[in-house]
């Protein structure tokens, strides 16, 4: 087709909120200029996440109602289990009310303080859970992954090279102390970026050959399979399915939030082969989550996850997916605002140290860029940059993320084009007038996730002292 078109009809619709200038200039203070905080009824698109965001179909409202509430061995919980299974072939299924819950669990199971975790580059929620095992996070993307304007098609692949030094130096100088590996597809905080299936495959032999758990996680896996499918030699003729199959096949475990690829609003699990690992992940489970035939969700949650599974798969859906994401990205280069390029599969990202090159990393061009665009016409947007990733030292220093960028997230099949074109009209009129923003400063920090709480202020204008990020907890 020419035009790629929805596929699918809108049968229920939701009024979107309209607010004046003057309001969003208040709701923004009011919120401390934290995005996170600003309420729902004030935002006009909202591109803050694409967690939990997707509307549902018809087919997944449909099996909601036949679901059974049973507290334990619920007819729901076989159904979710035996689509899980034909998936991903893992031999135990756990479910969890989200994705950020399979990893607490297995963090608290598989790790002590001080061991290591390898991965392409750990987001935010799985950074914190391992961090809060005293553990420590390790971020091995290729150099391309680090470079906004390289047109690698799969800049979310781990350093193959850098993996193995890694992995011999930790074992010379530390005994075991690298509990298990792991990679993000698609690589979120690296501008939503595929990995390649010889990637991963090589991630395989490597710690396979070293007896290291390899676990992925895999909340858009559908994405990543679909970008394998375009983008790598000897991969067109296959079905996204029996390429995500292969996927898992190459892993020990995962961890897996619903609430992107599976197209659910709740929901998540965590899917293991060890069977010792997994029967101490449901002792856990049950003391924070339910029983393990639920772990948190209600029965038709777990009904409403499983079609959608199978939804998030059907290639359709994933060609209009994506050419949605291309769309958004090519109207931002027109018109000057520069994206990583290429564009990923969930989001588009836009490069805000690029965009804005007099606003130092110090004084957080991302959380300026996001503030920017919603005070000019309601889009909340993410930033994924030294808000989210960079590190205050005790000596008031300050180590910067690698990347200074503000996420675009598209709810699935929520947004058309039309909304879309608007959204390009509102950040053209930021463009026009970039040169009048200015830097903001953190005054309050929370210890864990500072994106979803820290306060800000803005920086007078020609400031020229760096900001040093805020050590309150809010």
């Amino acid at each position: 087709m020419a035009v790629i078109i929805e596929p699918f009809k809108i049968k229920s619709v939701e009024p979107i909120p309209f607010t004046t200038r003057d309001e969003r200039e208040e709701r923004m203070r009011e919120a401390g200029y934290n995005a996170f905080q600003l309420p729902a009824s004030a935002v006009t698109f909202d591109f803050l996440t694409d967690s939990g965001t997707a509307a549902m179909s018809a087919a997944q409202w449909a099996a909601m109602l036949i679901a059974d509430e049973s507290y334990a061995g619920s007819r729901s919980f076989e159904t979710f289990e035996r689509v899980v299974k034909e998936l991903t072939g893992f031999r135990h299924v756990i479910p969890t009310h989200q994705g950020r819950a399979a990893e607490r669990i297995l963090f608290s199971c598989a790790l002590m303080a001080g061991q290591h975790v390898p991965s392409n580059s750990h987001f935010d929620t799985t950074r914190a859970n391992i961090e809060y095992q005293g553990a420590i996070a390790d971020d091995l993307v290729i150099a391309e992954g680090l470079d906004p304007r390289s047109p690698h098609p799969f800049k979310g692949n781990v350093d193959l090279a850098r993996l193995e030094r890694y992995l011999d130096e930790h074992r010379r100088h530390a005994g075991a102390n690298v509990a298990l590996g792991m990679c993000t597809i698609t690589n979120n905080s690296g501008g939503g970026q595929p990995v390649s299936l010889e990637n991963l495959r090589a991630q395989s032999r490597i710690y396979r050959a070293r007896r290291i758990p390899f676990i992925l996680d895999a909340c858009r896996f559908a994405e990543n399979a679909w970008m394998i499918r375009e983008r790598e030699s000897g991969q067109a003729g296959r079905s996204v399915r029996d390429i995500a199959q292969e996927i898992f096949s190459l892993a020990d475990g995962c961890t897996m939030s619903g609430k992107k690829d599976a197209l659910v609003n709740m929901g998540g699990f965590l899917a293991l082969d060890d069977d010792a690992l997994a029967a101490k992940a449901k002792h856990l489970l049950i003391l924070t989550e339910g029983f393990p035939t639920y772990g948190g969700c209600a029965a038709r949650d777990l009904e409403a996850f499983a079609v959608g599974l199978g939804e998030g798969m059907e290639e359709r859906y994933l060609e209009y997916r994506m050419a949605t994401v291309r769309y958004l990205a090519r109207g931002l280069e027109k018109i000057g605002i520069p994206t990583v390029q290429p564009p990923g599969g969930h989001a588009v990202f836009i490069d805000a140290h690029a965009f804005l090159p007099w606003i130092p990393p110090k004084q957080l061009p991302g959380q300026a860029l996001v503030v920017a665009l919603y005070l000019e016409g309601g889009i909340r947007a993410c930033e994924i940059g030294s808000v989210m990733f960079g590190k205050p030292g005790t000596d008031g220093g300050f180590a910067p993320a690698a990347l200074e960028l503000v996420r675009l997230a598209l709810p699935r099949r929520c947004y058309t084009q039309s909304h879309v074109d608007r959204v390009l009209e509102i950040c053209g009129e930021v463009a026009k007038k970039k040169r009048e923003l200015t830097g903001f400063q953190i005054v309050e920090r929370p210890p864990f996730l500072p994106h979803f709480t820290a306060r800000f202020r803005p920086l007078p204008r020609g400031a020229r002292e760096l900001a040093t990020p805020g050590t309150g907890v809010a």
